[in-house]
């Protein structure tokens, strides 16, 4: 019968059974559907701009119509054939444990709205420091990605520094606060650029430095960078596992540099934090935990559901100071985490469960395979296709990020023919369904990146991507 007619048990049942069947009707699909999305954004706004109803819809007709009209519309991110920007997918425990986070719909703002939802947090923050090789006493927070990770980080920093300089900046505001500045590399990421921005800090407070040849900031360029405003206050950002190249910056000499300058230390580690799982990769980051806050991502490397990301703060009292609320209308926990004193939302998802069951079902082993394979497979990727005709490596992936420039064959071809060319050919291997890449403009030139972050891609998606791309390179006319 109709699920309109049916008791209201009865028809959540039914709505949640349907929306089983057509999620687990889509992940059975991604290995043969293409990486990419088909559907045209005139089709796709054709599909959903329906006047909205004056009465309700069954809800298992909305789901059914929902997933008819999204077809051809959703990226294939959850398959292992996407290799663009740095996307996972979703484990399976993972995954299911986001099901029920929505099904227990708890607000983690406070211990008092969801006690399960603090403590499994709780213990979340002690796992991921462990696996992450940072302090254990740090302070953390879960967060909607790396650029809410950067702001909670930059938040603690921009307490820090001015409470040194005596500026207490949650009383006064920046409104005649000591200047701050940022100093970071050439390879620096928008998410911190956008903290800046959001921080009130400014991008003309922003110090950019070059980088060497290997993608890294050297400590001469800092060295000199500090000494110009030796007393001003400072925050240094770096670099492990930048998005082009996967590049570390050394972390023991300009940690070192920058604590001799009073000088607050991020290093953004959206990927590159958690090579710390991986013996062979732990080098990487020698020195990294001398830093003052770190940021990394969940919805990358450990294949959590999106969103998911985490803070962590060598100074509880920085972060803490930065965040906490106090309200006669709240319950506020004695001995228990009240989040909202660590997080810049208030009201805010329970993404404490999937990370918890991301890391109960990988384990220390599991974890350290799931990166590995993504550098091995990411290393394939980058050095066959960059071996076939007209291709070339530019970056050979230090850990799962590379490029690979495409080139004019016809004589006296420029730099602009070179670019034009690079995106044509991407956009020709995205085009067959077989993969999916991003391109992006490093050191002046065009290339196509490529980035493997799924638990799901195997040795056979990566034969496929290079068919395709050796299909492209013989048929593309120069």
């Amino acid at each position: 019968m109709p699920t309109e007619s049916m008791p209201l048990g009865s028809r959540q049942h039914a709505t949640l059974e349907r929306a089983a069947e057509l999620a687990l009707s889509y992940l059975g699909s991604l290995d043969a559907a293409p990486a990419s999305a088909t559907a045209s954004l005139p089709e796709l706004r054709r599909r959903f701009w329906r006047p909205l109803p004056d009465e309700g819809v069954d809800p298992v007709t909305v789901l059914e119509e929902l997933a008819r009209d999204a077809e051809g519309g959703l990226m294939g991110n959850a398959g292992g054939r996407f290799y663009g920007w740095v996307i996972g997918a979703g484990l399976p425990a993972a995954l299911a444990a986001d099901w029920l986070t929505a099904t227990w719909d708890q607000n983690a703002g406070l211990y008092a709205c969801g006690p399960a939802a603090a403590v499994v947090e709780e213990v979340c923050g002690a796992w991921l420091k462990d696996v992450l090789g940072l302090p254990a006493a740090a302070s953390f927070a879960l967060v909607t990605g790396c650029q809410m990770a950067h702001v909670t980080c930059l938040a603690a920093a921009r307490h820090a520094v001015l409470a040194r300089a005596g500026w207490d900046v949650n009383r006064d505001g920046l409104a005649g606060a000591p200047s701050l500045r940022v100093l970071t590399s050439s390879e620096v990421h928008g998410t911190t650029t956008r903290a800046v921005k959001l921080l009130g800090i400014g991008t003309s407070n922003m110090v950019v430095m070059p980088s060497d040849s290997a993608a890294r900031l050297t400590p001469d360029a800092l060295r000199d960078a500090l000494s110009r405003e030796p007393s001003r206050p400072t925050i240094v950002v770096l670099q492990a596992g930048d998005v082009n190249c996967g590049a570390f910056d050394p972390f023991p000499e300009l940690i070192a540099l920058s604590h001799d300058a009073r000088a607050w230390v991020h290093i953004d580690g959206a990927m590159g934090l958690w090579c710390n799982s991986v013996p062979e990769l732990r080098h990487l980051l020698k020195g990294a935990e001398l830093a003052d806050s770190w940021a990394t991502d969940g919805h990358k490397w450990l294949n959590v559901p999106y969103d998911c990301g985490y803070a962590f703060v060598a100074h509880p009292e920085h972060h803490r100071a930065a965040m906490e609320h106090r309200a006669s209308y709240l319950i506020h926990a004695e001995d228990g985490r009240d989040q909202l004193d660590w997080t810049p939302d208030h009201s805010r998802r329970a993404r404490g469960f999937a990370t918890w069951a991301a890391l109960r079902e990988l384990g220390r082993t599991g974890l350290a395979d799931l990166i590995e394979r993504c550098c091995r497979h990411a290393h394939d990727l980058v050095t066959r296709i960059g071996a076939l005709p007209t291709a070339r490596a530019i970056c050979i992936p230090l850990i799962n990020q590379g490029l690979v420039r495409f080139y004019d064959a016809r004589p006296g071809a420029t730099e602009e023919d070179h670019d034009n060319r690079t995106d044509a050919v991407m956009a020709a291997i995205n085009a067959t369904g077989e993969a999916f890449f991003t391109g992006t403009s490093w050191r002046g030139r065009r290339c196509m990146r490529v980035s493997v972050s799924s638990w799901r891609t195997t040795a056979d998606d990566v034969n496929r991507a290079v068919a395709a791309a050796a299909r492209i390179l013989g048929t593309v006319a120069d």
